[in-house]
């Protein structure tokens, strides 16, 4: 009996706080996307899954669905193999690991928007003083201006630096705590039947790994779904954010919070839209990675 009051009085504040903080908005944005809510947070009129095929039939939504693919197609894969090797360097390195470690790993308490406005006015920001500008400049060509530039699309590049520079320490020290895990003995056991560092890596260091890498594939997928700082801060102006790089966070708050009106029916089915994606493509992923 003891025991049990000393659980609940320190899970039970953490516990309120989910309740009252996470699940119980799920569940009224999940009420309220089959009503048609606008200026309220209150249901007014149900209409069913109207606000669902507005929001599949609706271009800019799409298109903003399209854009975060896009995202994570570069995003996910760069950060599992740039996280992977940086691990794999630092765990070999018998001098100063855990400076190494703190040097990688201490952009990820750097806030987004600070971050973010650190790119868009110092090292991108489209002047000739600006750092990428001026490295170029040291060759010749003329300023780039990164983020507004759409032929080539040059922001891609802005958002997915900003991005590597910011999660990459994180996911190496989650590789590094896997690699800790792997028995000396599998690596001896190879050395003595003659396999070679690649070989070692392929059919040793991966198969061990496996645990490691769908936690680290599956955390970064959600996360570049869920990506919104920087995209709102590095792209967005005082005249409103362009809809070519537009992804489905930003276009839900436009859509609920815009100034053309507050509209929590279609905003909350679009968040359950896009909820439903990342559960299934996390799922997907998860069992491919499995196999």
């Amino acid at each position: 009996m003891r025991h049990g009051r000393a659980f609940w009085l320190f899970v039970g504040p953490f516990a309120a706080g989910l309740l009252v903080f996470v699940y119980v908005p799920i569940g009224w944005s999940l009420l309220l996307s089959f009503f048609d809510a606008r200026n309220t947070v209150t249901p007014a009129e149900f209409v069913g899954l109207r606000n669902y095929v507005d929001m599949l039939t609706d271009g800019p939504f799409l298109s903003s669905l399209g854009t975060f693919s896009v995202f994570a197609a570069f995003i996910v894969p760069l950060t599992f193999v740039l996280a992977l090797a940086l691990a794999l360097l630092v765990s070999q390195i018998s001098f100063m690991q855990a400076f190494f470690r703190s040097v990688f790993f201490l952009p990820t308490a750097c806030s987004y928007v600070v971050a973010s406005l650190v790119w868009k006015l110092s090292i991108f920001n489209g002047l000739r003083s600006g750092v990428a500008n001026t490295v170029l400049g040291w060759f010749g060509a003329d300023p780039v201006a990164w983020t507004v530039s759409t032929s080539p699309p040059w922001y891609w590049l802005v958002l997915v630096t900003l991005r590597l520079w910011l999660q990459l320490g994180f996911y190496m020290i989650l590789f590094i705590a896997g690699l800790q895990r792997i028995p000396a003995v599998l690596y001896e056991a190879a050395a003595l039947d003659g396999a070679r560092s690649w070989q070692a890596f392929r059919f040793v260091t991966l198969p061990q790994l496996r645990t490691t890498s769908v936690a680290v594939l599956l955390l970064l997928l959600i996360g570049a779904y869920q990506a919104f700082d920087e995209f709102y801060n590095v792209l967005g102006t005082d005249r409103g954010y362009p809809p070519f790089a537009r992804p489905p966070l930003i276009y839900l708050y436009y859509t609920a919070l815009g100034s053309g009106g507050q509209d929590f029916g279609h905003g909350s089915a679009g968040a359950v839209i896009l909820t439903l994606l990342i559960v299934g493509v996390t799922l997907l992923q998860g069992r491919m990675v499995r196999r």
